[in-house]
């Protein structure tokens, strides 16, 4: 297995394509409990390239029925990018200050039940991110409503 570079270019330019409408390679999943992970899996892919198929525990879709718990589930996202010592995008959690575009920033409430998943597009300085479910493009991170944040730095994707 070797690493190669994560492409935070090529994510945040697929954030910015698809803020406002759904790619229609994926299912929507705004009508089964929201579609922001999902959105934010296919900026990772965008800047990864490399899905992981291992089955229950990777990080993959081929569709509605043939995908991963953490395609589109925003604890599962987390665990998988936290824990992956395989091939995919890996990451740690960093402060707001380490953060970059392309990175994604989970919202949870107080109590620490994580619920939403936005792209990273910006810091300028303010952080600035896209996302489904309620779509955004480039909205400031402050404006949205919530107890507590994690950011995820994607510090880079294994491949074979």
């Amino acid at each position: 297995m070797r690493n190669i570079p994560y492409n935070r270019t090529a994510a945040v330019a697929y954030a910015r394509r698809w803020a406002w409408d759904r790619n229609p390679a994926y299912y929507n999943f705004d009508n089964i409990g929201g579609d922001c992970t999902n959105f934010a899996s296919q900026c990772l892919y965008a800047g990864a390239r490399v899905m992981n198929y291992t089955p229950v525990m990777g990080w993959f879709y081929l569709s509605l029925q043939k995908r991963t718990p953490s395609w589109s589930g925003v604890e599962y996202l987390y665990n998988f990018l936290i824990s992956n010592k395989s091939v995919g995008p890996y990451a740690h959690v960093v402060s707001q200050a380490e953060a970059l575009p392309g990175d994604i920033v989970q919202l949870g409430t107080a109590s620490g039940d994580f619920y939403h998943s936005p792209v990273i597009t910006a810091i300028s300085p303010i952080i600035l991110v896209a996302a489904h479910s309620d779509n955004a493009l480039d909205r400031p991170l402050y404006t949205y409503n919530y107890g507590i944040t994690r950011f995820l730095h994607i510090d880079g994707v294994r491949t074979w």
